[in-house]
């Protein structure tokens, strides 16, 4: 597994643990929504693909992200803005074209490591070309 594919896959397992915390995905009596139960079904089975290196993974992720934004804006802080980037599609639209730019830039640095076959932490280099990864905080 490459540092890219971990770091965004530890990045998919915060946002779970994260939302789960929180109404209506903390399963208490008060706040059971089946919807929210089916989106942490289709969170799971995207960590689950992503981790797999599946192709499906893509577009259940594309999916996955618009539905949490749209149906619950007021959670999207729980997310890194990474995996929009990473799920690309219609979830290029909730991000400011400042994160596009800096996204499409990291983007090109690590394509360049990679065709020199130069070995490279993809965290660190995130790290320095965009700034440190803003941990998603529960309320």
């Amino acid at each position: 597994m490459t540092s890219f594919h971990q770091f965004h896959l530890n990045l998919l397992k915060l946002g779970y643990n994260n939302l789960i915390k929180q109404p209506p995905f903390s399963r208490s009596e008060d706040d059971y929504s089946a919807e929210a139960d089916e989106l942490l079904a289709l969170f799971q089975e995207t960590i689950t693909l992503y981790q797999e290196h599946a192709a499906e993974a893509f577009d259940l992720g594309q999916v996955l992200m618009t539905r949490l934004v749209r149906n619950y804006p007021q959670l999207t802080q729980l997310l890194a803005r990474d995996l929009l980037w990473l799920f690309g599609g219609d979830c290029i639209h909730y991000l400011a074209d400042e994160e596009i730019s800096d996204f499409q830039a990291l983007d090109e640095a690590r394509y360049i490591k990679e065709a020199q076959n130069e070995a490279y932490d993809y965290l660190e280099l995130r790290n320095v070309m965009i700034g440190e990864v803003q941990n998603p905080q529960t309320h």
